[in-house]
């Protein structure tokens, strides 16, 4: 059995990591490249960055940020926000990304995900996906959250496996932030259909909910941000009650 990852994501915003709650009364929590260096002396198993407001505000991911981080860290990480073109992959890849994360510009552009899996192979491809239930069907939103459309999440996820992507991280807009725990239902139900890992994100409040995740959910990581950012759930403590839960991951 493969083992399951524990994944903090730090959202940036103007430099700065933040959190909110249903994607948005964001507030401060702390400086990135401290804060993955503590998560990966803690036992992390990788890390996700995502430049929140890039897309809104057209730009691309800072460069810096990464070079930084990856000074500071021994774990794989995974770089978001504003990345629509090879080129812009290839410099964040020469900068220390392991992988890089797209939302946004693969759905505005699709044949995106297969040049950069040809590119760069699928293991570096992880195509998040934001969506949101309404009327009892999933559909997904764009730009952070801010941007509807009639996309089927289902459906969109097959079409993202299909044309490469190596992951796909699901993130419920209805869970973000709100500590009741993640959509099991519909990661289940994406883990049944796809082959590829599924990383559940939206709404890790306390140790049961990550237990559920990958019991319930079938997912093969679990990605959170306020209950590691505010120091609710330490990721060692977390890591020996899931062990002790017969859940497979690395000490």
């Amino acid at each position: 059995m493969l083992t399951k990852r524990i994944i903090p994501c730090l959202d940036i915003k103007n430099g700065r990591t933040v959190k909110g709650v249903n994607f948005v009364d964001l507030r401060d929590a702390g400086d990135p490249v401290a804060l993955a260096k503590q998560y990966a002396d803690q036992g992390a198993d990788e890390l996700v960055f995502l430049d929140i407001s890039a897309t809104l505000e057209n730009r691309g991911t800072t460069l810096d940020m990464v070079m930084h981080v990856a000074e500071q860290v021994n774990i794989p990480f995974t770089v978001g926000g504003g990345i629509s073109s090879v080129e812009h992959v290839d410099a964040l890849l020469q900068c220390g990304a392991d992988k890089v994360s797209i939302n946004s510009s693969a759905v505005k552009r699709p044949e995106l995900i297969n040049e950069l899996a040809d590119k760069f192979g699928s293991q570096c491809v992880v195509v998040a996906i934001d969506a949101k239930q309404i009327e009892g069907e999933w559909f997904v939103h764009l730009a952070g959250g801010t941007i509807p459309t009639d996309i089927k999440l289902f459906e969109w996820a097959k079409e993202v496996e299909k044309r490469g992507a190596g992951e796909i991280l699901f993130t419920s807009m209805d869970h973000d932030g709100t500590k009741n725990g993640f959509a099991n239902k519909a990661l289940s139900k994406l883990s049944d259909e796809l082959n590829i890992p599924i990383i559940a994100s939206g709404g890790a409040g306390n140790v049961q909910h990550f237990i559920d995740t990958f019991e319930k959910g079938k997912s093969d990581a679990a990605l959170a941000a306020s209950v590691f950012h505010f120091g609710e759930i330490p990721i060692p403590e977390l890591k020996k009650d899931l062990k002790d839960n017969n859940i497979q991951v690395r000490l």
